[in-house]
């Protein structure tokens, strides 16, 4: 009977950017680590995963809205395994506090993959306290940006790992060549084509961006296309209509391949409270977009090379934001220096070398 080795802990599947990682690294592990399982709700993503086997909850078959349902269930799963007695290393590709736990109860291993920074989910002292002295017990702590490395250290006073994101440049050129028909981005050089994706979640912050765009509205010909889902949508439709901006605005739901609407785009705008390492901006940069980004920690400012391969404007000033638009529109030439830069710069999140280190590092615990 084959061992497993390694079981990938991933409650929660979403179609994201943290999901592109997920089967880039998962895919490339099971390539070099045999008996490797992953533990989700998310199963009809299993297909994406290459010689790994998806343990489905009994009642996978039941759609589930609440991420804490999902986790809970996902936790059960990961107990039954622990209780036959198995020996496996577990790689939670969250930081989920209450598997660190089980895992050390039952004296399991465990390589956590932290996605956004703790400015996002350890605000308060309280819990601070309790995510530092849970997250010291991990074997291996892994985040995607130097900047993610340095806010763990002053916040947790923890020694981590800074891996980046491994970027598939070959893949996203390949997609991006897709033709399609899309008359809303129609070829006109007045027309400023502004491009957005990412999940509808007060974490990536659409209403700055819709509030900057509303103030040039009568300064500007531009178009704003939006791609993605989530929670906040009633809310930007709602203030998109009251603003008469449905001419100006496409909202357009997930998407197996933005990059062929990333490609039409003369711009990249992300407007988040905070990240990780967005992969978004990775791939903006990989089709040659001028980027405008929130500085929100942690990510932005690491890839835009402090803003000189882009334009960095603070964390929910939609007026700084509306400036740095009309600033690009004015000034096109001016920036593909800077755009340039950024490209020439990809080379820190090469494919291959990122992969590797993701190997060592999870072989190291596994032995």
């Amino acid at each position: 009977m084959k061992k497993d080795n390694l079981v990938i802990f991933m409650p929660s599947i979403e179609g994201g950017g943290v999901e592109k990682n997920l089967f880039i690294i998962a895919n490339y592990l099971s390539s070099k680590i045999e008996g490797i399982k992953l533990i989700t709700t998310s199963t009809e993503f299993s297909h994406k995963f290459k010689n790994i086997h998806t343990v489905k909850p009994w009642f996978s078959f039941i759609k589930l809205n609440s991420r804490k349902i999902k986790y809970f269930i996902c936790l059960v799963e990961l107990l039954k395994m622990m209780i036959c007695g198995k020996k496996f290393t577990v790689f939670s590709f969250q930081a989920n506090l209450y598997c660190i736990i089980i895992c050390k109860i039952f004296n399991k291993k465990i390589i956590i993959r932290s996605n956004s920074s703790p400015s996002g989910w350890s605000k308060n002292f309280i819990k601070r306290k309790i995510f530092k002295l849970v997250l010291k017990s991990a074997d291996k702590i892994i985040v995607n940006s130097y900047d993610f490395k340095k806010q763990f250290k002053s916040m947790f006073n923890l020694k981590v790992k800074c891996i980046y994101n491994p970027l598939n440049k070959i893949e996203i050129i390949r997609l991006s060549k897709q033709k399609i028909y899309f008359p809303f981005f129609k070829k006109d050089n007045k027309i400023l084509k502004i491009i957005t994706i990412g999940r509808f979640t007060d974490q990536k912050d659409h209403m700055t961006l819709l509030k900057a765009v509303n103030l040039i509205k009568n300064e500007i010909n531009f178009r704003l296309l939006i791609i993605g889902r989530g929670v906040n949508e009633s809310l930007m439709k709602n203030y998109i209509i009251n603003e008469e901006l449905n001419k100006n605005i496409k909202i357009l739901n997930f998407q197996k391949n933005p990059f062929k609407y990333l490609k039409l785009a003369d711009l990249f705008v992300l407007s988040s409270k905070f990240e990780g390492l967005p992969n978004v901006l990775l791939e903006a940069s990989t089709l040659k977009k001028f980027i405008i980004s929130s500085n929100c920690p942690t990510g932005p400012k690491e890839i835009l090379l402090n803003g000189n391969g882009g334009s960095l404007f603070k964390v929910g000033n939609y007026k700084e934001l509306s400036k740095k638009i009309i600033e690009f529109k004015k000034n096109k030439n001016k920036m593909k220096k800077k755009k340039n830069l950024n490209y020439n710069n990809l080379f820190r999140f090469n494919y291959d070398n990122n992969l590797k280190k993701y190997l060592t590092e999870i072989n190291n615990i596994i032995k």
